[in-house]
């Protein structure tokens, strides 16, 4: 099949449905047969940047060893699924320029709403104060200016979020209309 690389880079705070949004487009990707890969922050942080912790220059090393990789697979024609925090615009903006085939997607969905899907119970602690620097609360979130796509979870489904996402990609030529993803 015929595709070019391109990197989707989820963005937006935790709890805001990164990973989930992230899942449903690969989803109805492979089922077209489109080659992938997903990098989520999660994973990435227990293999690829075990070791590092969470200060900005930590986090900014994360997010470079991210872009790296994406950036090998794009060149190679795959479809990379990033689903990570990546607080900071301006080292999103130097993966940006590094990986070019690029598309910002900024998962949107205010605080409270986020803090309100915790399963991990991350923002009662960072509230209580055992964890320290956590994004959101006392460590700041700099939402894309422009992204190609803003999902607002609070506001739309998954299947509204994942078709943007699809017709965005379609909109930009990373596939042909004859064979564009449909909608989960």
């Amino acid at each position: 099949m015929d595709q070019r690389g391109v990197t989707l880079w989820f963005t937006g705070l935790s709890g805001a449905g990164k990973t989930t949004i992230s899942k449903a487009v690969a989803e109805a990707l492979r089922a077209k047969g489109y080659k992938l890969e997903i990098l989520d922050g999660d994973v990435v942080r227990t293999n690829l940047t075990k070791g590092l912790g969470f200060t900005k220059e930590d986090r900014d090393e994360n997010i470079r060893r991210i872009g790296f990789v994406s950036r090998i697979l794009t060149r190679n024609d795959a479809i990379v699924l990033v689903s990570a925090i990546s607080p900071y615009r301006e080292i999103r903006e130097e993966v940006r320029e590094k990986i070019g085939n690029f598309v910002e997607v900024y998962v949107n969905a205010p605080l409270n709403v986020c803090e309100g899907r915790d399963v991990k119970g991350l923002y009662k602690r960072a509230r209580s104060g055992d964890i320290k620097g956590f994004t959101g609360i006392d460590d700041p979130y700099e939402p894309p200016i422009d992204p190609e796509v803003e999902c607002r979870t609070d506001l739309e489904d998954e299947s509204e979020s994942v078709a943007k996402v699809l017709k965005k990609l379609e909109e930009l030529g990373y596939f042909a209309q004859a064979s564009a993803v449909p909608a989960v």
